[in-house]
């Protein structure tokens, strides 16, 4: 770890503080407005910096809008919000050509009219609620940062973080979005109930006369900058390898699998899955001020990281296990000190460690 920190520059090391005080800015100036949900906000800002996009799940009034809002005043970013609904059309998002015609000389020309997608941070609410036509036409912005209307593709400026809610109720009329396409978000995100005193807070702060501003603690520069930093930042190779068993030990009937696994699990997790744990673990050790990554980061992202990647089977949805449970179980089952992992028999045939 030591070794690691000398290698990089003096820059480096000082984007690294800077981004460890901007987390603790951006945290204080969401907690004027925001009361709770500090889980959901690390995880929100790991995968910005990441460069990924999240799924949030939570039932209505939760302000998962105010949260993402508040979130891009803070780091002055341009923010756009899509309410996703059964007639929206792919045009809708994109945006579409229309007829413009010049008074001087009576010449026709198409016009391109930006639809909200061009914006940095995009809320997708609601995405389940819309035709899979339409569900296509964010996916694929969200893949390659651009889009495609009347046969040109325009690029989406940079930094661009796609946040879509789904409402875990209601789902008559929905269109879930299939396995492939939720691979594509890095974090699916769980927004729960507030605690009771949390709740009073929110009750006493929301209907008192008051109107709290967020200062601006980044800009679209600097964030940029910090996400190189981020994807720099180096890992040992025990830590990738400890990445690698939790995601291969997901998929059934391959080699030493764990039983629960195989009773309880359709389909495991593909190697995206691993590159979603280590880019999540460069950015949480990065917002907490270092410069290596531990097992312990990987540990802390397996959750938002492998939720939406497990499918779970008949037998484990009869028995209330849900695929939280199943990471939590598999957690337990690798080791997660750095110094255990590079000892563990379980882990020699993926790390080549001897024991």
């Amino acid at each position: 770890m030591a070794d690691a920190q000398n290698q990089m520059s003096e820059s480096d090391l000082q984007a690294v503080k800077q981004l460890n005080e901007a987390y603790r800015s951006i945290k204080v100036e969401l907690s004027k407005v925001i009361v709770g949900q500090e889980n959901v906000i690390d995880e929100l800002l790991i995968a910005i910096f990441a460069r990924g996009h999240c799924m949030l799940e939570g039932v209505p009034g939760l302000a998962k809008t105010l949260m993402i809002s508040t979130l891009a005043d803070a780091l002055s970013l341009k923010f756009n919000r899509i309410q996703f609904t059964p007639d929206l059309m792919p045009s809708d998002i994109t945006g579409t050509e229309v007829i413009q015609e010049d008074k001087s000389s009576g010449e026709r020309t198409f016009k391109f009219l930006p639809g909200p997608i061009f914006a940095n941070v995009i809320l997708a609410d609601e995405i389940n609620r819309t035709p899979p036509k339409t569900q296509a036409a964010l996916l694929e912005a969200m893949q390659e940062h651009k889009v495609t209307t009347g046969g040109t593709r325009r690029s989406l400026e940079p930094p661009f973080f796609v946040l879509a809610t789904q409402n875990p109720i209601e789902q008559e009329g929905t269109y879930p979005l299939p396995e492939a396409q939720l691979d594509r978000f890095m974090f699916k995100v769980f927004v729960d109930y507030p605690s009771e005193e949390e709740e009073f807070q929110i009750v006493r702060l929301t209907t008192a006369p008051q109107s709290l501003q967020v200062g601006k603690t980044l800009n679209r520069e600097v964030i940029l900058q910090l996400q190189d930093i981020v994807r720099r930042v180096p890992v040992a190779d025990h830590v990738i390898r400890y990445a690698m068993k939790l995601v291969r030990l997901t998929r059934v009937n391959k080699g030493d699998t764990p039983d629960f696994i195989n009773q309880n699990v359709s389909w495991g997790a593909g190697p995206r899955a691993t590159q979603y744990l280590i880019l999540g673990g460069k950015a949480r050790a990065v917002l907490n001020g270092r410069y290596y990554v531990s097992t312990e980061d990987i540990a802390a992202v397996a959750l938002p990281v492998l939720r939406h990647r497990i499918i779970t089977n008949f037998n484990a949805e009869a028995e209330g296990i849900t695929s939280d449970k199943i990471v939590q179980e598999l957690l337990k089952h690798v080791p997660r000190q750095d110094s255990e992992s590079l000892s563990d028999e379980r882990l020699a045939d993926v790390t080549g460690a001897k024991a």
